[in-house]
């Protein structure tokens, strides 16, 4: 029952990653490594296949082995905060615009205080 639950949860996560690829708002790597780490408890397979993964398998290793954000992703991560952003700005009624600030300076903080591989 565990196994499942993990395998669920973990195509959940990858497939949320997938579609932060295209949407701003929604990280794509965070998903990726949560993904990795269900499979990691449900099937070895998936495991070796996203560690293998010529993108995502760098920046799981990476986040595995010593909590490092490489410099790119936190670029890309600040970028997309920034999209966010200028787009609730522009069309989201105050004080819900602020929502986006609010996480990017939260989220934005954290992730540049991770060090870099």
């Amino acid at each position: 029952m565990k196994r499942h639950f993990y395998l669920v949860a973990g195509w959940l996560s990858l497939g949320l990653g997938a579609i932060g690829a295209v949407l701003p708002l929604l990280p794509t790597v965070p998903f990726v490594i949560l993904a990795a780490f269900c499979f990691a408890r449900s099937s070895p397979r998936l495991e070796a296949w996203l560690l293998a993964h010529q993108t995502f398998g760098p920046h799981i290793v990476a986040w595995r082995d010593h909590g490092a954000i490489s410099r790119k992703a936190k670029v890309a991560a600040s970028l997309a905060f920034v999209a966010s952003i200028a787009l609730a700005l522009a069309l989201a009624p105050w004080p819900w615009a602020m929502v986006p600030v609010v996480a990017a300076g939260v989220t934005g903080s954290w992730i540049w205080t991770r060090p870099e591989q």
